[in-house]
């Protein structure tokens, strides 16, 4: 059975998987991963996209981020996408792609998913095994959230991360043993698979819902060639 299109919602949640091409080395050196950085906040501002966790890889990035449109979406991933690309091509003197053709996404469920999914992509430099803990990590939302880098005006609050605890030390402690806590199997496994086939991040309730507002049912479904992404205004 073919696989629905991608569904892009305002104002929700998606977390965003982009792999190089066969993937291939994207980041190879710190000045690169400061400029996708760079580019990603000039770009969230222009494009009205809230960031609400981000892990750049070597080879691959994700990002949790919130589109205030639909079309802004596609807008930002693609001026991004095309921006790491030229300045690729620049350096190693070539032409051509950098990234898959298509990036994957995921809807996800606020009130059950968000900070598990925060969890989800700022541990994973740890499944990796590129280093012991979160905060060893340099590139990802980790360290902004935890306040250990400059680089915190890139990442937005979100309602359920403000909730964690009345003071920002008290979230940051929260937060912090939370992500520590790791990641159970089963829900690794949820947040992986929906990303990996451009699913929904959540339980049957939320799938009603987006059901109610897209008037297709979402649920788990085989691998497929896509059709064109729906945008919902």
């Amino acid at each position: 059975m073919p696989r629905m299109g991608r569904v892009v919602l305002p104002n929700y949640p998606h977390h965003i998987v982009q792999r190089g091409h066969n993937r291939q080395v994207v980041f190879a050196c710190a000045e690169d991963f400061q400029r996708y950085l760079s580019d990603m906040g000039e770009l969230k501002e222009a494009f009205h996209i809230k960031l609400y966790a981000w892990c750049l890889m070597t080879n691959h990035v994700h990002l949790l981020v919130c589109p205030e449109s639909a079309a802004g979406l596609g807008q930002f991933m693609k001026s991004l996408a095309a921006r790491a690309t030229r300045y690729r091509n620049r350096l190693e003197g070539r032409s051509g792609t950098l990234w898959e053709g298509r990036y994957k996404s995921s809807i996800v469920d606020s009130e059950a998913y968000l900070l598990a999914c925060c969890r989800y992509i700022e541990l994973n430099p740890v499944r990796a095994r590129m280093v012991a803990h979160a905060q060893d990590y340099p590139w990802s939302s980790f360290g902004s959230r935890m306040q250990l880098k400059p680089d915190s005006q890139l990442l937005d609050g979100h309602p359920c991360y403000v909730a964690l605890a009345p003071t920002d030390v008290e979230r940051r402690e929260r937060y912090e043993q939370f992500v520590n806590a790791g990641i159970p199997e089963s829900e690794l496994r949820l947040i992986r698979d929906a990303v990996n086939r451009s699913q929904l991040t959540g339980g049957a309730r939320f799938v009603d819902e987006i059901e109610q507002i897209t008037g297709a049912r979402l649920e788990m479904r085989g691998q497929g060639r896509p059709k064109k992404a729906r945008l919902i205004k």
